[in-house]
């Protein structure tokens, strides 16, 4: 074989190895060890509004969290009465010196296939079933189910840092990629639900600037364990997913 042909085979064969191999993003992510302290297991209903492809809808939320042992497992659902199930996200792991620890992220929504999300700590990589990149797995990482979890985790332990202005930052998978997200505490805020007017802290995620993407806002409720009292997912689109809480069964 002559050097040419030896460097075209070399090349095909490098070629070959990447096209079948899920690509490692190149990630300056943070990996931030933080202490937290886990809300109690519990089972909270919530009630639905959303806007999908501009047509508006209602319906019954539930998050079943629980934690325990190690472990943790989250499943969150939403059905509409007019399509029935509209949301399905479940996240389960383990709970490490992180705080939660992502095995798998599971999701299925509305018009869309299921999707599964895998955290390999063996590899140290997340990798995704609808794409080829993968990222590297250093620690803290979240799913976009676990993330406010985190999040009020963090509070239960440290509620005093928790200041108008101050932000904090996880890396957040979701069905096809993974990015920062930063939540900003907005300020304390009064909601008026099933339960009674509840004080909540006011918690926004803005898109990445000069990308477009989801708004999330999240408002946490000291009173009761930081439980997630409202969470608001916006679109650019106009699209909408809201749940507000109308029950909690604590386990």
């Amino acid at each position: 074989m002559t050097m040419t042909h030896f460097k075209q085979a070399l090349a095909a064969s490098l070629l070959l190895a990447a096209l079948q191999a899920p690509a490692l993003a190149a990630s300056e992510h943070p990996s931030i060890k933080r202490p937290f302290n886990l809300p109690p297991s519990a089972d909270l209903q919530y009630a639905l509004k959303a806007r999908n492809h501009g047509l508006p809808l209602s319906g019954e939320a539930s998050v079943a969290w629980r934690a325990g042992g190690g472990k943790y497992s989250i499943l969150s659902e939403a059905r509409s009465g007019l399509f029935g199930k509209v949301l399905e996200n479940r996240s389960e792991g383990a709970v490490d010196d992180y705080g939660l620890a992502p095995d798998s992220y599971y999701e299925k929504r509305i018009r869309k296939g299921a999707s599964t999300t895998q955290f390999k700590r063996d590899s140290k990589t997340i990798e995704f079933a609808d794409a080829q990149e993968s990222y590297p797995l250093k620690g803290g990482e979240q799913d976009r189910t676990s993330a406010p979890w985190q999040l009020a985790a963090i509070a239960r332990q440290a509620p005093d840092k928790f200041k108008p202005g101050s932000e904090w930052a996880f890396f957040v998978a979701g069905r096809r990629d993974a990015e920062t997200w930063t939540f900003k505490v907005v300020g304390s805020e009064t909601l008026k639900t099933a339960m009674g007017d509840i004080e909540a802290l006011h918690f926004s995620k803005a898109p990445p600037k000069r990308d477009k993407g989801q708004q999330v806002d999240l408002w946490l409720a000291p009173s009761l364990d930081w439980y997630p009292v409202r969470i608001l997912f916006s679109e650019e689109d106009g699209d909408s997913f809201e749940q507000l809480l109308t029950k909690i069964d604590r386990k």
